[in-house]
């Protein structure tokens, strides 16, 4: 397999729209507030503890939405690490059983081996028909590097 081919198979997973959201909100909220924040004119309305809390709510937010602009799912060679909101997660190729993505999943879900599940943002229902050609990849590379075998 060429340097190109393997790049190609092993993109990492990554929405689209929620990253277009993220910059959105990113620009009107924290923006927004940091400008009322930092550049207002001290008043009876805006004190310095109002002004205070318009910053803070600017680096809440701006730390929220990294958080949420940074949702992905890293294939390799040896398995798949999952970034979500809250966490990561590696699991290897052979103990990813299943990968769904139905109509009522706002993400793909992978079923695992020990019966558990796991969310993978980076795939969203969201993105159209570019997270479903996501979704089919992320099952095409679980069927070849080694799904895990039904037990008896």
């Amino acid at each position: 397999m060429s340097d190109d081919d393997a790049r190609t198979r092993f993109r990492t997973f990554r929405p689209w729209w929620a990253r277009v959201a993220v910059a959105v909100t990113g620009l009107v909220a924290v923006g927004g507030s940091l400008l009322v924040g930092l550049l207002s004119e001290q008043g009876v309305l805006l004190g310095p503890g109002t002004r205070l809390t318009f910053v803070a709510f600017a680096v809440g937010a701006a730390w929220l939405l990294w958080r949420l602009g940074g949702v992905h799912a890293r294939p390799d060679q040896h398995g798949l690490t999952v970034r979500n909101v809250a966490r990561s997660r590696r699991v290897a190729w052979e103990e990813i059983v299943g990968v769904r993505l139905t109509m009522n999943d706002p993400w793909v879900v992978l079923d695992l081996s020990d019966g558990s599940t796991l969310a993978v943002m980076g795939i969203q229902r969201a993105d159209g028909e570019r997270g479903m050609a996501e979704a089919r990849r992320l099952q095409d590379l679980v069927r070849q590097l080694g799904e895990a075998s039904e037990e008896p």
